[in-house]
């Protein structure tokens, strides 16, 4: 088998494809019974530790956010997800996949982000049932 092979398996991880790293400290919310347990494990055990959680009390690399169409105001939860976030760090949007109960349109999504002060910048297939939305602080225009 090549390097080569292995890199490109290597980017199939769940935890790859949402660009965490060994070390980081990530903060989960909005868990729930239907939160994909295969997809919570690999990005512990590629971080190296366990999720944290709102009560963590320090800031934190990036933010798993599970979202569904009945849990209230999107922009409200994204403001209060910002709370603990490191500058630079991403905000994970999962959200159920089309058909699935407690499917968010996605332009729901795309009207709360900069709402929330937040920029979408890329969706990917995250779990069988759920797809993760990336949001992040816009940069600053440098002059």
């Amino acid at each position: 088998m090549s390097a080569t092979a292995g890199e490109a398996e290597g980017q199939s991880g769940p935890a790859e494809r949402l660009g965490l790293q060994p070390g980081m400290v990530v903060q989960e919310l909005g868990w729930d019974d239907d939160a994909d347990e295969d997809l919570r494990r690999a990005i512990e055990e590629h971080t190296g530790s366990e999720l944290v959680d709102d009560e963590y009390g320090d800031v934190v690399d990036a933010v798993i956010l599970w979202w569904r169409e009945d849990d209230g105001d999107l922009v409200d939860a994204l403001v209060d997800t910002k709370t603990d976030l490191t500058d630079g760090g991403a905000i994970w949007l999962l959200t159920p996949k089309v058909g699935r109960d407690g499917y968010v349109d996605a332009s729901d999504i795309a009207e709360s982000a900069p709402t929330a002060g937040l920029s979408t910048t890329t969706s990917k297939s995250v779990a069988p049932d759920w797809l993760g939305t990336k949001l992040v602080t816009p940069r600053a225009r440098q002059r």
